[in-house]
């Protein structure tokens, strides 16, 4: 007897075969699919694929839980109706096993059985059923169900091919444009060279030139923003491991020092340790440290400076970035992560700016289960702390460093 089943349940009735009804009189609107149905009574197999059958769907039967996961393996069906109560495995443990597999878990499952014990009910929908039907079951309400999941089935379906239609046009797209982007700012940095080396100088084509490569900076910027921003709404599968975070914001700061050398920006950077290691994904880590890190340049007027820190807390560790910028207004710092968000400060030497960048941040932020914090008043720059929840690791004294 199975853990699940009531004394008096363990063997599931069957329906009476003089209770079918004629099915050619009950409206189907989906289309033919492929039904698995479990259920350790022979009876009541013959009995649901007659009905279902009669409707033009393909029905695999299964007497127990161990066929049906090995039906399941040799071809998955657009539906399961599933026995609860069989012995050996009951149909919570094949809906445990169903739902734990990537190509089988968004397939529905519909419970059918004869206990009508709340508790039971619960227990199996826990497990991963959509739907629960008592027997001996009305035939017209199980036809009704069964079309209601294949129909919501067929409809998620659709969607996900047209998630994935639409994520492939994207990237054909964006990796064109990318490509005559950059072969159009190539070309205005010739063009560029050209004008200088005219005699006379050309200022004309040297404006001209100028606003081209501008122009295809922004829109490489934005196409960056775009695809960072997609794979952030994806929800990036995240490979969270020991990382340093020390190093991560080293190497995020050595990636922007040209930038900042640009703008005669200096970082001062303050690392009490060598080494904070925290459980992160680190490649989400980056992405957060450089969109950071870019917007505090862009915003940051020339000659100033950009603070970067990491800290052990109680609690986590901490990185931080502070700008010598305009600051954000009470009214932008409540929009600031919105996708698309337009603020009233804008980048100090007409960098591009997509409205993406702390979109980004918030996002990733809340995958990685981290706090993100922002300080700012108009006039008084802007700062960021980001406060990752694992205990450091490892840490050891040092000093800060400038430069």
């Amino acid at each position: 007897m199975n853990a699940l089943d009531p004394p008096s349940a363990v063997e599931s009735p069957t329906v009476p075969a003089t209770s079918l009804p004629d099915v050619s009189q009950i409206p189907s609107s989906t289309a033919p699919a492929r039904i698995l149905v479990v259920d350790d009574q022979a009876a009541n197999l013959q009995i649901l694929g007659a009905t279902l059958g009669r409707l033009g769907h393909e029905i695999i039967p299964a007497t127990d839980g161990v066929s049906a996961l090995r039906r399941l393996a040799l071809r998955p069906p657009d539906l399961i109706l599933l026995d609860l109560l069989m012995p050996e495995m009951d149909g919570c443990e094949v809906c445990r096993k169903v739902r734990a597999m990537p190509e089988w878990k968004d397939i529905p499952v519909i419970f059918l059985s004869a206990a009508d014990n709340k508790d039971l009910i619960v227990r199996a929908l826990e497990s991963g059923g959509v739907d629960y039907i008592t027997k001996p079951f009305n035939h017209a309400e199980l036809i009704s169900r069964v079309n209601t999941h294949l129909e919501l089935k067929a409809a998620r379906d659709r969607l996900k091919r047209l998630a994935t239609d639409k994520d492939e046009m994207l990237g054909i797209l964006t990796h064109d444009l990318k490509n005559h982007l950059g072969g159009l700012e190539l070309s205005a940095q010739l063009l560029e060279q050209r004008a200088a080396n005219t005699h006379p100088p050309d200022p004309r084509m040297a404006q001209l030139a100028e606003n081209i490569a501008r122009t295809c900076n922004h829109l490489l910027g934005f196409l960056k923003g775009f695809l960072a921003n997609s794979a952030a709404d994806a929800s990036l599968v995240l490979q969270p491991g020991p990382m340093d975070l020390v190093a991560a914001a080293k190497a995020a700061v050595e990636r922007h020092r040209e930038a900042a050398r640009w703008k005669e920006i200096r970082f001062e950077s303050r690392f009490p340790a060598p080494s904070i290691l925290i459980l992160a994904d680190a490649s989400a880590v980056d992405h957060i440290l450089d969109n950071l890190l870019s917007n505090a340049l862009k915003f940051s007027p020339p000659a100033k400076r950009v603070e970067v820190w990491v800290q052990s807390q109680p609690d986590g560790a901490e990185v931080g970035i502070r700008d010598e910028g305009p600051g954000f207004t009470a009214e932008d710092c409540s929009r600031m992560f919105r996708r698309y968000a337009r603020l009233s400060a804008r980048p100090t030497a007409g960098e591009p700016s997509t409205g993406l960048g702390l979109s980004i941040v918030r996002k990733l932020a809340e995958n990685l289960g981290a706090g993100l914090e922002c300080e700012s008043s108009a006039g008084a720059g802007t700062t960021f702390r980001i406060r990752f929840p694992s205990p450091p690791l490892e840490a050891a004294p040092n000093h800060g460093d400038a430069s």
